[in-house]
């Protein structure tokens, strides 16, 4: 086998299974049994910010699990931004607004225009009177103790950003996938931070924020890095959670595609991010993002090596491409052929969808709203 299709193994093998175990062992190894902070007299402020698109029917759900909340009733506010919606998500959440049991901790503001989320939020931050930030999504209620549990991590001065646990309901891969991914990014923070937060559930404290580049394509990133730069980390509360529906992998694509395209236009902005001496967290940048951006293209190479060796008669070449050949068949027929298939269909979807992220940041084609 040639030297180079064995490097390209060896850095796929390391992207996807090694760089788990790595993390895991360095975590497992620097894992200090800690008393927790004492909670202060008063607990802090939160202004719970919730910029939506057309999401009337996600509201009345998503409201009733923040109100449920078991953070005290006078020491958090809801702030919706309705991103120039055309449904009756504007009507609804101003009439719910008005309703008793809110009662004033509810407000809502709208752009007759559409946006996208980096304004949204640069809009609710400066009305907001919270000393903590959530940051969240529409579609994903929250379990009952989110706000306490986000709200206990950032007692801790090192911490700029507490994130919190996404579940995925449901068979697709892409929950599958998702159970892999939270349980490399409890690693990192175990160790000494993630790279990035879980958008649909993460808080910060609002002087830690800073005004987002409205064109942002991925503030999940960007807000992250933004506090490395101020060695603050990202650490992962397991037990504040967010509930959503795993998507089929034609749904989870397109999500992909715009996730992507976020990371791309990331580093490309913070290149910094990329060179160890400017970035604490390197190491996992690399191991954790970058590489995976790469694999696509690592994918390709393999396919022609091989196909190059087993044209002039290469046993163990002939021996490779047949296998890529069988793994890239299970995925074309996906979850009729059972798990294992389905798993492969979502691997080459994800891997796809890198590709069209990178053509989408380069070509301009990725639209901010969402």
């Amino acid at each position: 086998m040639s030297a180079g299709a064995i490097t390209i193994l060896l850095l796929l093998v390391y992207t996807y299974a090694g760089y788990p175990v790595v993390i895991g062992l360095l975590a497992r190894a620097a894992r200090r049994r800690s008393e927790p902070l004492p909670a202060p007299d008063v607990a802090p402020f939160v202004s719970i910010c919730l910029p939506v698109f057309n999401g009337g029917a996600y509201l009345r759900p998503k409201i009733d699990s923040l109100l449920a909340q078991d953070y005290p009733a006078d020491r958090f506010e809801i702030l919706i931004y309705c991103d120039g919606c055309t449904d009756d998500t504007e009507a609804t959440a101003r009439a719910i607004a008005e309703t008793p049991e809110v009662a004033g901790r509810l407000r809502v503001f709208a752009d007759a225009g559409r946006y996208g989320k980096p304004r949204g939020l640069n809009t609710l931050v400066p009305a907001a009177r919270g000393e903590l930030l959530l940051l969240n999504d529409l579609r994903q209620p929250l379990s009952r103790n989110a706000v306490s549990a986000l709200a206990a991590a950032l007692r801790d001065p090192a911490v700029g950003c507490a994130t919190g646990n996404l579940l995925l309901a449901g068979g697709a891969g892409s929950g599958v996938y998702w159970r892999y991914e939270n349980w490399i990014r409890l690693q990192e923070s175990r160790y000494r931070g993630m790279v990035g937060m879980t958008g649909p559930i993460a808080m910060i404290r609002r002087a830690d924020y800073q005004t987002l580049p409205e064109d942002l394509i991925l503030d999940d990133l960007w807000i992250p890095m933004q506090l490395l730069r101020a060695r603050k980390r990202t650490t992962f509360v397991a037990e504040a959670e967010a509930h959503d529906a795993a998507f089929e992998n034609e749904r989870e694509f397109k999500r992909k595609v715009r996730t992507l395209a976020g990371n791309y236009q990331l580093y490309a902005r913070m290149p910094e991010l990329l060179v160890p001496s400017t970035n604490p967290l390197w190491f996992e940048t690399i191991s954790h993002k970058i590489l995976r951006l790469v694999a696509p293209w690592l994918l390709l190479a393999l396919v022609l090596i091989s196909a190059a060796g087993a044209a002039a008669g290469d046993v163990r070449m002939t021996a490779l491409l047949v296998a890529q050949a069988a793994f890239y068949a299970a995925a074309v027929v996906g979850r009729r052929g059972g798990k294992i298939a389905s798993l492969a269909r979502t691997f080459v979807v994800l891997n796809w969808a890198a590709i069209v992220g990178l053509y989408r940041h380069l070509t301009g084609r990725q639209r901010v709203t969402w």
